[in-house]
């Protein structure tokens, strides 16, 4: 069994032991790229529509050249059958703006009017590579979560664009570095919060609560990344009459409700088990939910869907 998958955007399978990324690469000196992490299970690649939609409008977002979905998709293809379907993967897409070697002096471009000058080629790969020992954990036990302020008003996304919130960048520093302070308070993920103690998202998650038969999301207008496993279990509870629901949530929020969960492609759900250092009770419909998240993440979906 192969422990890591590396094929390019020709479809080509690379030595995953061997140098691919030149030094001077935009996506490692600046962070300037974007991806996307997906679930490879059985030799399928789940909710491969969803992810390359997403994929799109995080390059739209930062102005990169258009994706062609077509190439990736083949990419994804042969990496997941290179894996094989006797376990589970975690397929990442990668797309850098490329080498700065290649993009010259970008404030001239504009200048003379020569764009096209200041558009390297993207550098582009698909890495497939076995998941965590965490992920397993998080979907049996749940998680224990800490609330942390982001230091951003819901606002920020609508009045400041270029701060790219809600598109999926290279740029994580800011996003790891809470998981280290979450791991030193003991916790094991986090809910990021506004200054209007609104909640937006976790660092690698979408946040929903449920109440009954209704699961509720913050909304994307907030700043937060739309969320493939999210849209994955809202259709498939749509089917067994769940109302599904965007709206603002108060920090207070999370503590009334039946259960909170932190959705994403790899680890799929893991309920919180703990929040802020106050135990969460599994609900009655845990097992549900938990279900149709897996049911969900496993149909077809279209990029018209998204």
């Amino acid at each position: 069994m192969v422990d890591r998958v590396l094929v390019t955007l020709d479809g080509e399978v690379r030595d995953a032991d061997q140098p691919l990324l030149y030094a001077d690469d935009i996506g490692v000196l600046r962070g300037d790229g974007i991806f996307e992490t997906v679930l490879v299970r059985g030799g399928t690649v789940c909710a491969l529509d969803f992810h390359l939609a997403r994929l799109r409008r995080s390059a739209q977002a930062l102005d990169l050249p258009e994706p062609d979905l077509a190439r990736w998709r083949g990419a994804m293809e042969t990496a997941a059958k290179e894996w094989g379907a006797d376990s589970e993967g975690v397929m990442r897409l990668v797309l850098t703006r490329g080498r700065e070697s290649a993009l010259g002096d970008p404030a001239a471009a504009v200048r003379s009017g020569e764009l096209s000058e200041a558009v390297p080629v993207p550098t582009t790969y698909v890495l497939v590579t076995a998941p965590g020992e965490r992920v397993a954990k998080a979907r049996t036990e749940g998680v224990a979560v800490v609330t942390l302020t982001r230091g951003i008003s819901i606002d920020l996304a609508q009045a400041a664009p270029w701060q790219l919130l809600g598109a999926k960048t290279l740029s994580y520093a800011t996003n790891m570095a809470a998981l280290r302070f979450a791991t030193r308070m003991g916790a094991d993920d986090v809910i990021f919060t506004s200054t209007e103690h609104r909640v937006l998202e976790g660092p690698r998650s979408t946040v929903v609560i449920a109440r009954g038969k209704q699961l509720i999301t913050p909304p994307h207008k907030h700043g937060v990344l739309p969320g493939v496993t999210q849209r994955a279990l809202y259709a498939e509870a749509e089917r067994h009459g769940y109302e599904c629901r965007y709206e603002p949530l108060f920090t207070a929020d999370l503590f009334d409700c039946d259960s909170i969960w932190m959705l994403s492609s790899v680890t799929l759900a893991a309920r919180v088990n703990s929040l802020d250092g106050v135990r969460m009770s599994a609900s009655e419909s845990a097992a549900e939910i938990a279900g149709m998240v897996d049911r969900g993440i496993e149909r077809t979906g279209t990029i018209a869907d998204w």
